[in-house]
């Protein structure tokens, strides 16, 4: 194959995510009243409003660009220094949110294999974050950044899932054929769907499943383990 695709949450890093969100919202309010942030449902509904506005990003600009823009706009005050405290808190406050994800102790097996079948092994995860947030969240299951090829984060890439151009912009930036890859994650929508959308097969991790709509499963599908084995299969 040309390129393994795979999901963070809930696919290599297992979690659920309110769980998750829960808990790292918590941590990101009590480190933001140390800058100077009291309103904590301010601050977190405005980073929400962030959040949508880079899920209908139209490819115009990188999602940071397009973050930042409403962030500052909802917060509506001096922000002066606000990514540098943020970059410094997904290097350090944000590890304690790993209270929230179960250990993965086949992640490193899972590369591994993966970067024996696939000329490339890129993390498509959702491109909400900044590369410190995958330096610390690829930590919890063992890994580095060094351990893929490229990590879509928010300050190189101008979609979301399960918008298929998110997959689209992957397999151009790297000159992929779509026949010649393989998407690996938990969500029907976000990962299967958007695949297909851009003409790529994909492989459902069941563990920490995500069927907003009941849709039927059709791919082929599996545990955690069962990711290993299929991966370890292919031709």
């Amino acid at each position: 194959m040309q390129a393994i695709l795979f999901d963070l949450d809930g696919t290599l890093l297992p979690m659920d995510n309110d769980d998750f969100i829960r808990v790292y919202f918590g941590y990101l309010a009590k480190a933001a009243y140390g800058w100077g942030y009291t309103d904590s449902k301010h601050l977190v509904d405005s980073i929400w409003k962030g959040v949508y506005a880079m899920y209908g990003n139209d490819g115009k600009r990188t999602n940071d660009l397009v973050f930042w823009d409403v962030f500052r706009k909802e917060m509506d005050r001096d922000l002066t220094g606000i990514e540098e405290h943020f970059s410094h808190f997904y290097l350090h406050e944000f590890d304690q949110a790993k209270e929230a994800v179960t250990p993965a102790p086949l992640a490193k097996e899972v590369i591994q294999a993966a970067h024996a079948k696939a000329d490339k092994v890129i993390l498509a995860t959702n491109a909400l974050f900044p590369m410190e947030a995958y330096v610390t969240r690829l930590s919890w299951i063992g890994l580095k950044i060094d351990d893929v090829d490229d990590i879509t984060d928010y300050t190189r890439y101008s979609y979301c899932k399960p918008d298929p151009r998110y997959f689209k912009e992957i397999l151009e930036r790297h000159h992929l054929d779509a026949e010649e890859c393989l998407v690996i994650g938990n969500d029907m929508d976000e990962d299967v769907m958007a695949a297909a959308g851009a003409g790529i097969r994909s492989f459902l991790v069941t563990d920490y499943l995500i069927n907003r709509k009941n849709r039927p499963v059709e791919c082929p599908n599996g545990t955690y383990a069962d990711m290993l084995a299929y991966i370890l299969a292919e031709e």
